[in-house]
């Protein structure tokens, strides 16, 4: 099985998730790892698997991504499988009644990745999966890259 990693970082907590992703992924796969900014959209309908991650940001994914994604046409990814992540920080922690309504309207970048891979015709293999961050810059909150390695485990079949 091929699959291919892309994500966008700004802080390096979303480039650790995907790094951790790739590595739990290469006993039993070929796996590319790509910066959003530097893959072709042509090449996304390429791999078996396709996993997009970006932090959260405005409830949105990072620009890159949004761009990158932006670019796929209906179909182009039909027939492949997908899956999206993000990081994000949680908002349960914050005891913040404003920002959790919000978050209930906004949601998280990953809901809004999976949309976009499924608007071109991608399979989700699982639901969005949010990384949690302590804050905005991180780091990543305790276990979270052994839960990244662990989700990634169950998006290839048995």
């Amino acid at each position: 099985m091929n699959v291919l990693v892309v994500f966008d970082s700004d802080f390096g907590n979303t480039e650790k998730v995907a790094q951790a992703i790739a590595q739990a992924l290469a006993a039993d796969a070929t796996v590319e790892i790509q910066h959003a900014d530097h893959v072709p959209p042509d090449t996304l309908a390429s791999p078996d698997l396709l996993i997009v991650g970006s932090p959260t940001q405005g409830f949105r994914p990072t620009k890159p991504v949004t761009n990158l994604l932006g670019q796929l046409p209906r179909e182009a990814l039909k027939g492949k499988k997908a899956a999206a992540f993000d990081t994000r920080i949680d908002i349960k922690a914050m005891d913040s009644p404003i920002l959790g309504f919000m978050v209930d309207k906004g949601g998280y970048a990953a809901k809004h990745i999976a949309r976009r891979l499924e608007k071109a015709g991608g399979s989700l293999v699982a639901q969005p999966e949010g990384f949690l961050v302590e804050d905005t810059e991180g780091p990543l909150n305790e276990g979270e890259l052994e839960r990244a390695a662990a989700w990634a485990r169950s998006l290839l079949p048995t």
